[in-house]
C-alpha cells in the first residue's frame, strides 16, 4: 500500500495544488456522485470512491492538508519527519526485490544487486513475519538416503540501524496525529448524498492510529530490510515428495519488531509424482471412504451412484499402471476424505431424522 506522501491527493481529485478549499469540495462531489458505489456498479468504482474519500479527508482539512503538503516536499511539520531513504517496503519480498534469487548450493553468482529507493512511511503496523518457502528437486536416490542443501535465498531481516523498530529516535510508537489514533477518517456526504458519514481509512498510520516518531532511512519506518541469506538445509533420510523441513525464525523478519517467520523447505521427488488423473482418483475414492465406514458401523446403504464412483475412482488410479514410488499419496486421498466426511456427516444426521420420525 503506497504511504500518504506517495499518492497524489490534488491529481485524484483533478485539482491545481493551490485550489481552493471550496474547488476540493465541488471536485470531491462531482467525483463522489459518479463513483459511489450505490450509483456505478463498474469494476473498481468502490476503490475509486474510497481513493477520492480519502483525498477529499485530507485535503479538505486545513491541518491535515498542511501536513500532507510538508510530507510530500519533505519538510518536517509538527515534529521530526524524513522522506526518501532507502527501503524494501512491507509486502511481499518477491514483489519489490533488492537481489535476485541465487540458486544452490553457493554456486549461484546471481547477476549482482540492484537498488531501489523508496519512500518512507510513518505507519506503525507491528506484524509477525511470514515463512519463506522453497521447493528443493531431488532424485529418489537422494530422497532415500537423505542430504544437505546449502540454500542462497532472499528474506526481510530486521534493520540493524533501528534495532527493528523502524524509528531512530524512539523505540515507541506515538498516537497518529492525522487521525488522532483512531486509525480512520471522516467524510461527511450528507450534502451530497444526504445520508450520513463516510470513514476511510487513515493513510498515515494504515488504520493502526500509530506511527514511528521519526522513520528509519534504512528500512522507511517498517523495521526491516530485504537481504540476501544463506541456510543449510538438512534433508532426513526416506524423505518422500511433499515432505517439509522447517526452520523455526529464519524466513522474514516482522514489522516494527516482531517476531520472525520460518523457512519451509518442500522436497519435491519427480519420481513419485502423480498424475492427474491418479490424484482425482485417489481424491475420489477418499470422498467415498466416509459413506463406506458409515454404511458398515450403522444400517445406512451405500447408494449405487457411489459404488460406481468409487470404481471410477479405482479406475483412475490404475488406467496407467499402478502408481510408481514408496510413497503413499496419503495427501490426496485425506483432502478427498474431509470433504466426504462433511457430506457423510449430514446425510447421516438426514438418515436418523427420517428414521425417528418412520421413513426409511
Amino acid at each position: 500500500m503506497p504511504s500518504m506522501n506517495d499518492k497524489d491527493y490534488y491529481s485524484i481529485l483533478g485539482v491545481s495544488s493551490d485550489a481552493s478549499t471550496d474547488d476540493i469540495r465541488k471536485s470531491f462531489q462531482k467525483l463522489a456522485r459518479q463513483y459511489h458505489p450505490d450509483i456505478n456498479k463498474e469494476a473498481g468504482a468502490e476503490e475509486k470512491f474510497k481513493e477520492i474519500s480519502e483525498a477529499y479527508a485530507v485535503l479538505s482539512d486545513p491541518d491535515k492538508r498542511k501536513r500532507y503538503d510538508a510530507m510530500r516536499s519533505g519538510m518536517p511539520y509538527g515534529g521530526s519527519y524524513r522522506t526518501g531513504g532507502y527501503s524494501s517496503g512491507k509486502g511481499d519480498p518477491f514483489t519489490d526485490m533488492d537481489f535476485e534469487m541465487w540458486g544452490f548450493p553457493f554456486s549461484g553468482t546471481g547477476t549482482g544487486t540492484r537498488r531501489t529507493y523508496y519512500s518512507t512511511s510513518r505507519s506503525y503496523n507491528p506484524r509477525q513475519g511470514s515463512d519463506v518457502s522453497f521447493n528443493l528437486d531431488l532424485d529418489s536416490e537422494a530422497a532415500k538416503k537423505g542430504v544437505s542443501r546449502g540454500v542462497t535465498y532472499q528474506r526481510y531481516v530486521s534493520c540493524t540501524h533501528c534495532s527493528g523498530t523502524g524509528s531512530t529516535s524512539s523505540a515507541h510508537a506515538e498516537t497518529c496525529p492525522t487521525c488522532g489514533g483512531t486509525g480512520h477518517m471522516s467524510v461527511d456526504l450528507s450534502s451530497i448524498f444526504g445520508f450520513g458519514v463516510f470513514e476511510v481509512e487513515c493513510p498515515e498510520c494504515e488504520g493502526s492510529g500509530k506511527v514511528v516518531s521519526d522513520p528509519c532511512p534504512h528500512c522507511g519506518g517498517s523495521g526491516r530490510v530485504l537481504s540476501a541469506d544463506e541456510i543449510v538445509v538438512e534433508v532426513p533420510p526416506k524423505s518422500h515428495d511433499g515432505d517439509e523441513i522447517r526452520v523455526t525464525g529464519a524466513g522474514n523478519a516482522g514489522t516494527n519488531g516482531s517476531a520472525s517467520g520460518d523457512f519451509v523447505c518442500r522436497v519435491s521427488v519427480k519420481s513419485e509424482h502423480l498424475a492427474s488423473y491418479q490424484s482425482s482418483g485417489f481424491q475420489i475414492v477418499g470422498f467415498v471412504l466416509p459413506f463406506v465406514l458409515m454404511s458398515v458401523f450403522s444400517d445406512f446403504r451405500v447408494g449405487l451412484f457411489t459404488i460406481l464412483f468409487a470404481a471410477y475412482g479405482v479406475y483412475s488410479i490404475f488406467r496407467g499402471g499402478a502408481p510408481k514410488g514408496a510413497i503413499l499419496p496419503h495427501r490426496a486421498l485425506m483432502r478427498g476424505a474431509s470433504s466426504g466426511l462433511v457430506l457423510a456427516l449430514l446425510m447421516f444426521m438426514m438418515y436418523s431424522c427420517l428414521s425417528g420420525f418412520g421413513f426409511r
